[in-house]
C-alpha cells in the first residue's frame, strides 16, 4: 500500500515509522525545511512542497497513493489536504488529524476526510474506558459519524456471567467484533460465554448506544 502524509512533525515522522515497519510505501510531504528530516524515517520517501498546492502534489505522485493521511499541526491545512486529495486525485481512503476538538465537525465527508481522527477525544476516551466499568465508552467515530467504536467492561456483578453470546440480543445497526479477555483477542461465535472482566468492542450507530446498553443490563 502506497501512503501519503502531509506533515512530517512529531506525529508524521511516528506514522510513517509504523507504517514503514508494516512493509508500506510510504511518503512524507513536509513545507517547512527547519522540518525536513529524512534521515528520522530513511526507509521514506521526502518531498519539501507545500501540501495546499495542487501542482506540487500532483509532483509529488498523490494521485498514485492508496491512502493520505493530513497530519499536520494546523486544521485548515489537513481539511484543504483532505479535500485535495478526495475531489482532485481520487484518494479512496483519506484520514485527517483533528487538533482542535471544536473543528471536529468539519472533518467529514464534504471535506474528502473518510476517518477523522481527534487527539484530544481519543485520549479522553482512553482514560474514561481505564477507569469506566459497566458504562458504554465512545472511543472512536468512523465514517463521518454515522458509526463509532464503542466499548463496556463487564463488572463483577454482571447478570450476563456464563450467558452465550447468543443470548445478547443487540439492536440493529450494532455488532459485537471483539471480546478482549486478558490477553486475548477473542472473536465472539454465538456459543462463547461471557465473563466478568470481559471488553466488549461494538460497532453502533450514536442513535442505539442506549439500546446497547439496555441489551447488557445497564
Amino acid at each position: 500500500m502506497r501512503v501519503a502524509i502531509a506533515g512530517a512533525g512529531a506525529v508524521g515522522r511516528s506514522i510513517a515509522a509504523e507504517l514503514v515497519a508494516a512493509e508500506h510505501q510510504v511518503m512524507l510531504i513536509e513545507r517547512l525545511e527547519s522540518q525536513f528530516e529524512p534521515h528520522t524515517v530513511e526507509q521514506a520517501e521526502w518531498v519539501l512542497a507545500d501540501a495546499c498546492e495542487l501542482a506540487s502534489l500532483e509532483d509529488a505522485g498523490m494521485q498514485l497513493c492508496d491512502v493520505v493521511i493530513a497530519a499536520t499541526g494546523d486544521d485548515k491545512v489537513n481539511l484543504v489536504v483532505a479535500l485535495l486529495a478526495k475531489t482532485v486525485f481520487a484518494v479512496r481512503r483519506v484520514v485527517a488529524r483533528v487538533n482542535d476538538p471544536a473543528n471536529e465537525w468539519l472533518f467529514n465527508e464534504a471535506w474528502g476526510v473518510d476517518v477523522a481522527v481527534s487527539t484530544p477525544r481519543m485520549l479522553a476516551a482512553m482514560v474514561e474506558e481505564a477507569v469506566s466499568v459497566g458504562d458504554l465508552v465512545r472511543l472512536l467515530t468512523l465514517r463521518q459519524g454515522q458509526a463509532n467504536l464503542v466499548e463496556l467492561t463487564l463488572p463483577e456483578d454482571t447478570p450476563l456471567a456464563g450467558r452465550p453470546v447468543r443470548e445478547v440480543h443487540l439492536p440493529r445497526d450494532a455488532a459485537l467484533v471483539t471480546i478482549l479477555r486478558g490477553g486475548r483477542v477473542i472473536v465472539p461465535q454465538p456459543d462463547d460465554p461471557l465473563e466478568p472482566g470481559d471488553e466488549l468492542l461494538f460497532v453502533a450507530s450514536a442513535n442505539v448506544e442506549d439500546e446497547i446498553r439496555g441489551a447488557l443490563g445497564y
